[in-house]
């Protein structure tokens, strides 16, 4: 009997969302994925840049709904649930994504996750006092992707 062949994946993920609101902005799943993105098929990508791709479009897509009183944060839930205001993202393949930036009491924080692991909550927080302009990483992240 010959060996079956594994089927080959799409080239494109499936996605997809509905809001109760009709008129609510388009979330990251409703917009088509950038072409940065398609460059490489995503059944070829590592869990870890996968996973860092799609945050990015996430990120992006809430900062986009901020005003400019407000910035990013990202809230981690378990044994010591904080709240870290988003200054970096970073992932190590094939299954590491890292959060950089500060706690609420302005302390340099790093997270290391395994994307098993991954379970996020975006936050808009209050822009920090001494600073004109909110911190926008979502479009910082978003022109990293067309370098690659």
């Amino acid at each position: 009997m010959a060996p079956r062949k594994k089927p080959k994946p799409p080239e494109a993920p499936g996605k997809g969302a509905v809001h109760s609101d009709p008129a609510s902005p388009a979330s990251a799943e409703q917009k088509p994925l950038p072409e940065e993105l398609a460059k490489k098929p995503y059944s070829d990508k590592s869990a870890a840049e996968w996973a860092y791709q799609r945050l990015i479009l996430y990120i992006q897509n809430f900062e986009e709904q901020l005003d400019e009183t407000e910035e990013i944060g990202v809230y981690f839930a378990g044994e010591g649930s904080a709240v870290l205001r988003i200054e970096g993202i970073g992932y190590f393949d094939p299954d590491i994504v890292t959060f950089y930036g500060t706690d609420a009491e302005g302390l340099k924080t790093q997270l290391i996750q395994h994307v098993s692991q991954l379970s996020v909550a975006l936050r808009a927080l209050p822009r920090e006092e001494q600073r004109a302009e909110p911190r926008r990483i979502g479009f910082r992240l978003a022109a990293d992707l067309q370098k690659r």
